[in-house]
């Protein structure tokens, strides 16, 4: 098991499946140095467990929890690319999308779930420059998509 596996399961957490493209898409994609990963869902085992805008159907505080759902996928799909989480020498960007009730202006909050998630299990490397933005709806009516860049460490 990786240090960072080591550490997602010191935190009661674990590595999902990568979550299959919903479209013409790959999970993740290496260019050099870096990882890019498609926008990821809050999907747990194939579902989404919550749909619905932020500041209507879903509160903030749930959103938060559905994006720190969304990083531990964009983790996965990055495996899916390198084999191996501890490849990682830092985390780049975050981009959050919040679909938001017209009135909803707490889009950073809810990306924190993101952002700490990453600090918690990364460390230093887990600190990244980041875009939080509300959209009026997500596929599938999800609440939360998150995509991620990595740079890599050489192998």
């Amino acid at each position: 098991m990786s240090a960072v596996e080591s550490r997602l399961a010191e935190l009661g957490l674990t590595l999902p499946e990568v979550v299959p493209p919903l479209a013409a898409y790959q999970p993740a994609v290496r260019s050099g140095a870096y990882v890019y990963t498609a926008g990821q869902l809050p999907m747990v085992e194939g579902k989404l467990p919550v749909t619905g805008k932020v500041g209507a159907e879903v509160t903030a505080e749930e959103a938060k929890d559905l994006a720190r759902t969304c990083a531990l996928n964009a983790l996965a799909a990055v495996k899916s690319v390198t084999g191996d989480l501890d490849r990682i020498a830092r985390v780049v960007k975050v981009v959050g999308f919040v679909a938001s009730a017209s009135d909803f202006t707490g889009q950073p909050g809810v990306v924190n779930g993101v952002s700490e998630l990453l600090a918690e299990v990364l460390g230093d490397k887990g600190v990244h420059a980041r875009s939080a933005v509300g959209v009026a709806v997500l596929p599938l009516d999800a609440p939360v998509e998150v995509e991620i860049q990595v740079e890599l460490t050489e192998a």
